[in-house]
């Protein structure tokens, strides 16, 4: 109320002033008119001028305000004038001068017409890319393993299988945190593989050496030297031996034998066969602690049956038509041990049957696998690394640049495949893929840009993706056998462990990134028909000669003599029976 009485005295003051500013203005203008002869005496009556005198100064009056008048325009027009010619020029150069405008704004436009595009051109590609990997997807589903009700079943007794049924559950393997390193190596860890019981690790490297861990307690149990000329592939536990047999392949073709109950006193390990090229991996029989598959880049598959004289029988030589395809990964179907997979350097996954290989009927060959959009593809795809399901019914094989395929192996000859697995790169090393889970629930891979994926198996969606490796790739991915545990090892000197200790879940962040970068190197590769020995793999292959030269032992010559006996693995078809038994009968 205040307030509004001082803002109503406030105006009245003002008015008044005013008024009394208009009173005096108005008498100085009386004044100024008697002053100026409108006095009585004049002959006009007070407040008038008289006729003649108003007449002689309004002529003088208007006079005094022309000239004024006509100075202050002449000063404003010439000032407007120079103002005009300043921002137009002379008359004659208007043309050039909106010329020039239009100039300036032009490449203004063109700057923002090219972001526009760019940024246009970045939201199709963001689209393009999300509409790629939502492909041949579908929802994930409801988590089958409830963490309180299986508490609650384990307390009441009436659930022996907690630890089996969590190693399948996906709240564990969102919580893969690395739980620390087994460092001993002196080259980059090609493989690490757990006995059956779980309690040793062993790995193997390109230091030519072999240690068996207590992974627990971090903590070398034995090292020896493999007895490898080249880098060591891949070092396995024989089943049901009790832990005192290592079966080992390598760059040199070799597969050798370590008796661990021997060791550390004698420290010899035995050559039992002898591949014509590098042999990657080693294809365990689950039932049998004497006899083993392998394969090599020779396109052979050896049967070794310890017990024998002459360990080493060749089972079979892969060909397509009349030429050889080199091998480079194998693996025996655990539910049926006469059946085994093999991969190589073309687009199918062949199954045999050892009691049915006919070299006359389609190569001995029980049936082909491959995705369609890959039989006549201008790009050549390699299979890197394949396995079966726990039980057998499943074959996930990776491509080198490709994606991941899992078929049924009870389909017939031909079949397409039922699962796809996109998001990770595969190119620079020969890379493995694996189950993980005691029903095989989920799907795990390593990748060039460093990263372990993890997909759930049916619904092929990306669950887990974690930086596993600084040198860049992770190649070798191994499950506890019965715990929530995993080891890997990739270009790093070491093996690392992996535990679901983290507290919160994995939110994938960045994942997009990744994937979009991955993608768009992979269409790059593809349309430079990059292959596995492109440039990436000249750059492994590089770094590695130059370790071998560096290394104590045998150097550079073992991989150069592989190198090319591995070309010529892959594309000749002239070595005689004869030949092929005396190299891998040792």
């Amino acid at each position: 109320m205040s307030d509004y009485v001082s803002i109503k005295d406030s105006q009245a003051e003002i008015k008044r002033n005013s008024e009394e500013r208009s009173g005096v203005e108005a008498g100085g203008a009386d004044a100024e008119v008697t002053r100026n002869g409108g006095g009585a005496g004049d002959g006009g009556s007070p407040g008038q001028p008289g006729r003649a005198n108003q007449s002689a100064d309004t002529a003088r009056t208007n006079k005094n305000i022309d000239l004024e008048s006509m100075g202050d325009a002449g000063h404003f027009l010439t000032g407007d004038r120079n103002q005009l010619q300043y921002q137009l020029g002379e008359p004659g150069e208007e043309g050039e001068v909106e010329e020039a405008l239009a100039q300036e704004k032009w490449p203004q436009v063109q700057c923002r017409e090219a972001n526009q595009a760019q940024a246009q051109s970045l939201y199709a590609e963001d689209q393009a890319l999300e509409e790629w990997v939502a492909s041949e997807t579908s929802a994930l589903p409801n988590p089958r393993w409830k963490v309180l009700n299986a508490l609650r079943e384990r307390q009441l007794g009436s659930s022996a299988r907690f630890v089996y049924e969590a190693c399948g559950a996906r709240v564990f393997v969102q919580r893969f945190h690395l739980q620390y390193q087994l460092a001993g190596h002196n080259g980059c860890v090609n493989t690490v593989h757990f006995n059956q019981r779980g309690t040793w690790l062993a790995t193997s490297s390109d230091d030519l050496k072999v240690i068996l861990w207590d992974w627990v307690h971090r903590q070398p149990v034995l090292e020896f030297e493999s007895g490898h000329r080249n880098n060591v592939f891949q070092a396995k536990f024989l089943p049901h031996c009790g832990d005192t047999i290592l079966a080992m392949c390598g760059r040199d073709g070799q597969i050798r034998i370590a008796e661990l109950s021997a060791l550390p006193h004698l420290e010899i390990t035995r050559c039992v066969a002898q591949h014509r090229g590098a042999s990657h991996k080693l294809g365990l029989d689950p039932d049998s602690p004497f006899k083993f598959l392998t394969s090599g880049e020779d396109a052979i598959v050896f049967a070794i049956d310890l017990r024998q004289g002459r360990p080493a029988s060749k089972v079979v030589v892969t060909r397509e038509k009349e030429k050889r395809v080199g091998l480079y990964s194998i693996y025996v179907n655990p539910a049926n041990n006469y059946h085994f997979a093999v991969g190589g350097r073309d687009q199918f996954v062949r199954i045999y049957d050892q009691r049915k290989i006919n070299k006359s009927d389609n190569n001995g060959v029980l049936k082909k696998f491959c995705p369609h959009h890959l039989l006549n593809c201008d790009a050549k795809a390699y299979i890197t690394c394949l396995v079966y399901s726990h039980n057998g019914t499943e074959l996930l094989v990776s491509y080198n640049d490709e994606d991941i395929y899992l078929f049924n192996s009870s389909h017939g000859d031909g079949a397409q495949y039922v699962k796809r697995y996109k998001g990770h790169r595969n190119n620079a090393t020969v890379k493995g893929v694996n189950f993980y889970g005691p029903r095989s629930e989920f799907v795990m891979s390593g990748s060039d840009c460093g990263h372990i994926f993890f997909w759930e198996k049916s619904s092929c969606q990306i669950v887990q993706y974690m930086e596993g490796d600084k040198g860049g790739t992770i190649n070798c991915l191994e499950p506890h056998p019965y715990l929530p545990v995993m080891a890997t090892s990739g270009l790093d000197h070491d093996a690392k462990i992996w535990v679901p200790t983290a507290k919160v879940i994995t939110h994938l962040a960045g994942l997009k990134n990744v994937v979009k970068r991955n993608k768009r190197e992979r269409d790059k590769d593809r349309l430079n028909h990059a292959n596995l020995l492109g440039s990436h793999m000249l750059c492994f292959f590089m770094r590695q000669l130059t370790q071998r030269r560096q290394s104590p032992h045998s150097g550079a010559t073992g991989i150069e003599m592989v190198e090319t006996n591995s070309d010529e693995s892959s594309s000749t078809s002239d070595v005689s029976e004869e030949e092929e038994n005396q190299e891998g009968a040792q």
